[in-house]
C-alpha cells in the first residue's frame, strides 16, 4: 500500500514509501484461487507470465500440479471473456515457454490443443485475419462468409526457435506448396458446406502450426525402441468453428516439408492426431489420408477431412549405411565416364569401317551402343542439371533418362530377340524390312511408355535422392527422376523384368545349342574352358543379364549384390567394346588397315572366311543373317555352320 502525503509547509505532494506489511506474496499454487473475470483476465495472463518465467528460470522445468495450475487457469481466461489479439500473443508466449522446456507435456497435451482451438475460437479482432506467433507456435484466424467461400491456404515457414514462425493466408485452394515454406494446408470449396453463419454471417477458419512434436506423444512409437518409424515434419491443422469436417468429396491438400530427407527405399505416410487412440490418450492414425511423395524433401497428402497432421517416416532395416551410398555413388559416376568413352569408340569404329556393319548384328550394336552412351552421358550430366532446380528442366531430364533406359533394355531385348531367330529358330526365316522394324521397335516403345507417362502424371518425374545429404557425397546427392512409387514400378520395373526374363530364356536355350554343337565336334576340335567362359561373358553383356541382380539386392548379401550390380552395369559400355572391338579379329583388323602404320600396319586382308553374302541378296526362303548373329566368338560361328548345313540338307 502507498500513501500520498501533503507537505503543509511547502504545501506539496508526495509518495510515502510503500507499506509492505499486508502484502502478500503469490506463488505458483496460489493462482488456483484466483477469480478470472472479465476485467482481470490480462492481468492474471500478466501474473502467470511472470510465475512461469521465475519458476522456467529457477528449476528449467514445471511440474505436473503447477502445468495444470497453469493450463486450468489460461482456459478460464480463454473462456470467460473475449481474447484480444496481445493476450492471445502473451498465452501463446507462455506455451511456447513451457514447449521449449525440460516440462513434461505430454499428460497435458490435450488441454493445450484444447486452450488454443479456444483461444482461437473466441478471439476478437476487427479485421478480415489476424495471426499470432510465438516461438515454434503460430495461429492464423480467418472470418469467411459462406457464401463467398472459395477456397482457403494456409502456409507457415518456419524460423530458428528463437524467432516466430511467419504465416501465409491466400484466398484460393491450391495442390502445390508455396514457395520457401515448410507446411501448406488448402481448404476446398467443399468446405463451404460446413460454414455456419455466425455474427455478422461470418464463420471462423482457424488455422495452427506446431513447430514441436511435444504435444503429440504417441506410446506406440515413443515406447517402442526397436521401431523404425519416426515423425518427419513439423504440424499443421484447421478447423472451422462448431464443424465436425469429415468425408469431403474434394480432398483438403497438405504439404509437408521433411525434417529428415526421404532415402530412396524409405517410406512416408500421411498421418493424423486421432484424439481417441490408445484409449483417449490420442494417437495417430492414417486413415481417410491419401499419401503422395513429391520429392525426397516434400509430401503432399490428400485427406477427406481437417485435423493435426503429419507425416510418418518409415526407414528402410535393409538401407545401406551412408559410407558404401557413397562409394556406390562414385563407382556409378566413374562407371559410366568409362563407358561414355569406350561407348563412343564403338560407334566410332562401326559407323566409319562399312565392312564392319553389313549383318544385323552389327547393326543392331550400333543402335545398342548409341542407347547406353546417351544414358550413360546424361547419368552424368543429370546431378548437374539439378542444381539448377528448375521444374521443367527437371520433367524434361527425368523423362530423356526414362527413355534412354527402356531403349537399352529395348535393344538388349531385340538382340535376344535375333539370337532366337538365328540360332534357334534358324529354317524358313524371311522378314522384310527387318532392321527397319527393329528400329521402330527400340525407339518406338520406349516413347510410347514415356508420352504416356507425361500425360498421365507429369509430376511424376522430379527430384530424388541417391545418397544422403553428406559432406561426403558433394554435388552427387540429388538428381531428376521417377519420384512416384507406382510409376516407377509399373513404367519401368515391369518393362525392364519382362525383357530380362526374355533375356534370360534366350540365354539358356543358346547355351544348351551351345553344348549340342560342342558334343557333336570331335575332341580335336573341342574348345578351352576359356573360350566358353568368354562366349558367355560376350552374350551376357549384350542381352544385360547382370541387371538382374538388381531384383536380389535384398536380405544378407544386400551390400555384396549391390557393388555386384554397380559395377557390372556402370561398365557395361567398355564390357562392349572389349568383347565387340578388341577381341573381335575382323575389328582388329580393320584398325590395322585403316589406323596403324609401319609394321603393324595391315596390307593385303583378305575378308573374313565365314562372311555372308548381304541380306538383299538372299531369296525369302533364307535364313536371317543366321550365320553372323555373334560373329565375335567361334562358337557362335559353330552354331551357324551347323544351321547352313541343316538348310543345304532341305
Amino acid at each position: 500500500m502507498v500513501r500520498c502525503k501533503l507537505n503543509i509547509e511547502t504545501d506539496k505532494t508526495s509518495w510515502a514509501p510503500p507499506n509492505m506489511t499486508k502484502c502478500e506474496i503469490i506463488n505458483m499454487p496460489d493462482i488456483d484461487n484466483i477469480t478470472i473475470t472479465t476485467d482481470n483476465a490480462a492481468d492474471v495472463v500478466d501474473l502467470i507470465q511472470e510465475l512461469v518465467d521465475g519458476q522456467l528460470t529457477g528449476t528449467g522445468e514445471l511440474d505436473d500440479s503447477e502445468l495444470e495450475s497453469v493450463v486450468k487457469k489460461l482456459s478460464e481466461v480463454v473462456n470467460v471473456s473475449l481474447v484480444e489479439p496481445p493476450v492471445a500473443t502473451e498465452i501463446m508466449g507462455i506455451v511456447a515457454d513451457i514447449l521449449l522446456s525440460d516440462t513434461d507435456v505430454a499428460p497435458l497435451a490435450d488441454m493445450v490443443l484444447n486452450l488454443t482451438d479456444k483461444m482461437g475460437s473466441n478471439m476478437d479482432f476487427p479485421e478480415e485475419s489476424v495471426s499470432v506467433a510465438a516461438p515454434l507456435l503460430a495461429l492464423s484466424m480467418v472470418n469467411v462468409r459462406s457464401g463467398d467461400f472459395r477456397g482457403l491456404t494456409f502456409a507457415v515457414s518456419s524460423t530458428p526457435s528463437t524467432l516466430n514462425p511467419e504465416t501465409f493466408i491466400n484466398q484460393s485452394y491450391t495442390t502445390q506448396p508455396l514457395p520457401n515454406t515448410d507446411a501448406t494446408i488448402s481448404l476446398p470449396v467443399g468446405c463451404s458446406h460446413y460454414l455456419k453463419p455466425g455474427q455478422r454471417n461470418e464463420t471462423r477458419i482457424q488455422f495452427h502450426f506446431f513447430g514441436t512434436l511435444e504435444l503429440f506423444q504417441d506410446l506406440r512409437i515413443s515406447n517402442n525402441t526397436d521401431s523404425n518409424c519416426k515423425l518427419n515434419s513439423f504440424v499443421v491443422s484447421a478447423s472451422i468453428n462448431d464443424s465436425h469436417v469429415s468425408n469431403l468429396n474434394e480432398s483438403v491438400v497438405v504439404t509437408l516439408k521433411h525434417q529428415t530427407e526421404k532415402k530412396p527405399q524409405d517410406t512416408v505416410q500421411c498421418i493424423f492426431w486421432d484424439f481417441q487412440e490408445n484409449d483417449g490418450q490420442g494417437g495417430w492414425s492414417s486413415s481417410g489420408c491419401v499419401t503422395e511423395s513429391i520429392s525426397p524433401n516434400w509430401t503432399r497428402c490428400l485427406c477427406d477431412h481437417l485435423t493435426h497432421f503429419a507425416v510418418l517416416l518409415s526407414v528402410s532395416r535393409d538401407s545401406i549405411s551412408n559410407k558404401d551410398n557413397t562409394v556406390l555413388t562414385l563407382i556409378t559416376f566413374i562407371g559410366s565416364g568409362i563407358s561414355s568413352i569406350f561407348l563412343g569408340v564403338t560407334l566410332l569404329t562401326y559407323i566409319t569401317f562399312g565392312k564392319l556393319r553389313r549383318d544385323y548384328p552389327a547393326k543392331i550394336l550400333i543402335n545398342l551402343s548409341a542407347a547406353l552412351l546417351g544414358l550413360n552421358l546424361l547419368i552424368l550430366l543429370n546431378p548437374w542439371l539439378s542444381s539448377f532446380s528448375c521444374d521443367g528442366l527437371s520433367v524434361a531430364t527425368a523423362a530423356i533418362q526414362h527413355y534412354l533406359v527402356l531403349a537399352s533394355f529395348t535393344w538388349m531385348g531385340l538382340e535376344a530377340m535375333h539370337m532366337y531367330l538365328a540360332l534357334i529358330k534358324v529354317f524358313n526365316i524371311y522378314i522384310s524390312s527387318y532392321m527397319l522394324k527393329f528400329c521402330a521397335v527400340g525407339w518406338g516403345i520406349p516413347v510410347v511408355v514415356v508420352s504416356l507417362v507425361l500425360v498421365i502424371d507429369m509430376d511424376a518425374y522430379g527430384m530424388v535422392s541417391m545418397v544422403e545429404d553428406t559432406p561426403q557425397s558433394g554435388t552427387f546427392g540429388t538428381f531428376y527422376w521417377l519420384q512416384d512409387k507406382n510409376v516407377f514400378y509399373m513404367a519401368l520395373v515391369a518393362p525392364v523384368l519382362l525383357i530380362l526374363l526374355g533375356n534370360i530364356s534366350v540365354f539358356v536355350m543358346v547355351l544348351i545349342q551351345i553344348r549340342k554343337i560342342t558334343a557333336n565336334k570331335s575332341s580335336s576340335n573341342s574348345r578351352s574352358a576359356v573360350q566358353d567362359l568368354r562366349a558367355v561373358a560376350s552374350i551376357s553383356v549384350l542381352l544385360g543379364l547382370t541387371w538382374s541382380m538388381g531384383f536380389f539386392s535384398f536380405g544378407p548379401g544386400k551390400v555384396v549384390l549391390m557393388y555386384m550390380f554397380t559395377i557390372c552395369n556402370s561398365f557395361q559400355g567398355f564390357f562392349v567394346f572389349l568383347f565387340h572391338c578388341l577381341m573381335k579379329e575382323n575389328v582388329r583388323k580393320q584398325w590395322r588397315i585403316h589406323l596403324c602404320c609401319g609394321r603393324f600396319r595391315l596390307y593385303n586382308c583378305t575378308e573374313w572366311s565365314n562372311r555372308v553374302m548381304p541380306a538383299a541378296n538372299r531369296g525369302k526362303s533364307n535364313l536371317v543373317n543366321s550365320d553372323s548373329v555373334v560373329s565375335d566368338s567361334t562358337i557362335a560361328r559353330k552354331v551357324s555352320d551347323s544351321s547352313i548345313e541343316s538348310a543345304n540338307q532341305l
